[in-house]
């Protein structure tokens, strides 16, 4: 994540504190923190009354919950979302004074979550019946898309910039970030929901039918057939529900599974043809476009030497 557009003078130089300095921001309902941290530490104690969307700048830390006592390695690129009230501890294996571990969070209020679920709500009914677009409160941890990245650095500009418009910037910023959030909880329940009951409709029939086919070229006409639905009119549901074309979804779901499998160890090349892509150069352009960086470098994150 670029933060050239942090203020001209150096974080580090004005740090008071030797081992994590905290550089803060405010906006609407909303705070932004950056953390830089100097030196190897441990257990090192964070919590919120609201929620903290977390994103790492550079280095890694492990993240001790009640859930993962053990820990968790978050490395750039990733999101973690602690809800209200959760309480993490932290240690910083890498941090040092020459190249510091720094992450982010932005705390967002309860009631900024929940007027933005109810104009959800309002808006889009999905097709798994135990969804109200709800936020659940819970920890999420993940590798986000190279569009949530670009929206983290965005906001960063938007929160530290002497701008006119900075209140109404930080406000769209924010709102976009929880419908990120509320939308990919919608699709943990309905992917779940087709996995119980895959014939409830003709969108979580076609849900499946992609699950299971991962190595398969999409066939649209064949969706088409099975949801009793026209071309148009799929692609119009399908994207009501998931957010995306059928064909985006298909590739998501590609990548993520390759992504999954580089992660538990495989080689770039096995993952790239073990998921249906059939020339490296193309996956890797695909993966890097998704993730935002390329399989070999994400290989070097997850699986240091």
């Amino acid at each position: 994540m670029s933060l050239n557009t942090l203020p001209p003078i150096s974080r580090r130089e004005n740090r008071q504190l030797l081992i994590e300095n905290k550089v803060t921001f405010n906006g609407p309902e909303t705070e932004l923190s950056i953390y830089d941290t100097y030196r190897n530490s441990s257990g090192v104690a964070l919590e919120a009354d609201h929620l903290l969307y977390c994103g790492m700048v550079s280095g890694r830390k492990v993240m001790h919950n009640h859930y993962n006592v053990s820990g968790e390695l978050f490395v750039p690129h990733e999101s973690y979302v602690m809800p209200p009230g959760e309480h993490v501890e932290i240690d910083f294996p890498d941090a040092n004074e020459q190249q510091p571990t720094t992450c982010l969070t932005i705390e967002i209020s309860k009631e900024r979550i929940e007027a933005i679920s109810k104009r959800m709500r309002d808006l889009v009914k999905i097709e798994a019946p135990e969804h109200h677009w709800e936020y659940q409160p819970r920890i999420i941890h993940k590798h986000h898309t190279r569009d949530t990245q670009q929206l983290l650095e965005r906001m960063v500009s938007f929160y530290v910039r002497n701008d006119p418009d900075k209140e109404l910037m930080v406000d769209l910023g924010v709102s976009e970030l929880v419908i990120r959030l509320l939308r990919e909880q919608g699709r943990e329940v309905l992917l779940s929901y087709c996995k119980r009951v895959p014939d409830a409709s003709g969108i979580t029939t076609v849900i499946h039918t992609l699950e299971q086919n991962l190595r398969e070229p999409l066939d649209i006409d064949q969706l088409c057939r099975q949801a009793c639905m026209s071309r148009s009119r799929l692609y119009v549901e399908f994207k009501k529900q998931l957010g995306c074309t059928p064909g985006e979804f298909h590739q998501q779901l590609r990548l993520k599974s390759a992504a999954d499998a580089i992660r538990d160890g495989q080689s770039v090349t096995e993952a790239c043809y073990g998921y249906g892509f059939n020339d490296l150069s193309h996956f890797s352009r695909r993966f890097s476009q998704f993730f935002g960086c390329s399989p070999s470098a994400f290989r070097k994150v997850n699986l240091p030497d």
